[in-house]
């Protein structure tokens, strides 16, 4: 999904799901390369139209947020990033997190529990 945009198109998406929603000053203020207004406005426009972006009039002009819920996005490239890095393999990835176990503490794995837990739960719901 995000990841079949263009580098600056993602950039600009990432901003507004760190940010919320913006102006075309806001983003332009937010990136870290200088860009004109109207390059900001011209890729906010091509996201709108792609569906990434929606924007709704302000009293400072027109604000611009994602469109797509920021779960499905995350969804979408952490698929992109198992496919890329770990041969499609959802195990390969995990097995790479826990290897940086030492990063995490007592409640982080605690988490992690639970969500093994509740994945295999539902698995069961399903049969």
């Amino acid at each position: 999904m995000l990841e079949k945009l263009p580098p600056r198109e993602r950039e600009i998406v990432d901003l507004l799901y760190t940010q919320g929603e913006r102006t075309v000053a806001d983003v332009c203020a937010a990136l870290p390369d200088t860009l004109t207004a109207s390059a900001v406005r011209a890729m906010l426009t091509r996201l709108e139209a792609k569906g990434y972006v929606s924007r709704t009039p302000s009293d400072r002009g027109f604000l611009y947020s994602p469109s797509v819920p920021e779960a499905k996005a995350k969804q979408s490239a952490l698929s992109q990033l198992v496919r890329t890095f770990f041969g499609g393999s959802p195990v390969g990835a995990a097995t790479a997190l826990l290897g940086m176990s030492a990063k995490l503490d007592d409640a982080e794995l605690a988490e992690l529990e639970r969500s093994i837990a509740a994945a295999r739960k539902a698995r069961q719901e399903k049969k």
